[in-house]
């Protein structure tokens, strides 16, 4: 199938010369939950933009439910949610008032059906309760929902959500969690930028890593994950011991986490796991637990950018 995004040397130079995107060839399959992730400053926010025809690209080209963008926006646009920096709310209008005024501005909107879209979206993100509120006095999590409904207010062939937990609490993140998944299995293909690399894991099918505008890899969530090495973990109460003898043999990175300590076996020449086992255990070391731990996304992440948590950018 004709994949939902597809770029092509997409590239955004601003003025000053900047360069924001540089040469993105970007798939993003039908019906997958897309993660898509980078430092701070990598060009994730001006990527969104240019596939919503927010800005125009400086060269290359987009493609967004199979049409050029942002030639074809009056044609896509309708066919897409988007929740993109942060909801943009009317603070002295109910919840759902402001749901009512978004969908009054969506010409395809049938205004006879109007009242039950709004309450099926207000109901969908946990908002109905507060439906009557003023907008201005919903915590930030709340306006984070509304702004989710907003973009549920039809059915949609994609959903594009930067930061969509933002502001959210545990709980609501879970709820966001199993909207997304229920959208995707409902055939909507979700597009997402997060922060949260473990929510990115336990949500995501597939992910792209952005790094100084730069692609730097694509692909399912699994895969990227298994692109990286397990670290080896050794659960002991003699921690110092460990540590003495996995450094002579060869383990590097190693960090102490109470009675875990964890390493990183040489990529050139690693030891046989089970003589690094036996020569613990001639040191007297108590060995609780051994073996790898399965790399995360995080993991990938990290040794793809040298960056850690902060990707919000």
């Amino acid at each position: 199938m004709e994949p939902v995004i597809a770029t092509l040397g997409l590239t955004k130079r601003y003025r000053g010369g900047q360069l924001a995107v540089d040469g993105l060839d970007l798939v993003v399959p039908r019906g997958s939950v897309f993660g898509f992730l980078g430092p701070n400053g990598s060009g994730k926010t001006t990527t969104i933009r240019m596939l919503m025809g927010l800005i125009e690209p400086t060269s290359g080209t987009a493609r967004v439910l199979g049409e050029a963008m942002p030639g074809a926006g009056r044609r896509v646009l309708p066919r897409v949610g988007a929740l993109i920096e942060g909801p943009a709310l009317y603070g002295f209008l109910s919840g759902r008032d402001n749901l009512v005024r978004f969908d009054a501005a969506d010409p395809t909107a049938d205004p006879r059906t109007r009242a039950a879209r709004v309450e099926g979206a207000l109901d969908r993100v946990g908002l109905a309760g507060a439906a009557g509120k003023k907008a201005r006095a919903y915590s930030l999590g709340m306006k984070q929902r509304l702004g989710l409904a907003s973009a549920l207010l039809r059915p949609r062939e994609l959903l594009v959500l930067d930061e969509p937990t933002n502001g959210l609490d545990p709980q609501g993140m879970r709820e966001i969690r199993s909207l997304v998944r229920q959208l995707a299995s409902d055939g909507t293909t979700v597009f997402l930028s997060s922060h949260l690399l473990d929510e990115i894991e336990q949500v995501c099918t597939h992910a792209a890593v952005m790094a100084q505008g730069r692609l730097l890899t694509q692909g399912t969530v699994a895969d990227l994950a298994s692109s990286v090495r397990g670290r080896l973990a050794v659960t002991t109460p003699d921690t110092a011991d460990a540590v003495r003898v996995l450094k002579e043999h060869g383990v590097i990175d190693l960090v102490v986490t109470d009675d875990r300590v964890t390493g990183e076996l040489p990529a050139a020449g690693p030891p046989d796991l089970a003589d690094v086992n036996a020569a613990l255990v001639r040191a007297d070391v108590r060995v609780r637990a051994f073996g790898t731990q399965r790399a995360s996304l995080e993991d990938a992440f990290v040794a793809l950018t040298g960056e850690g948590f902060d990707v919000a950018g």
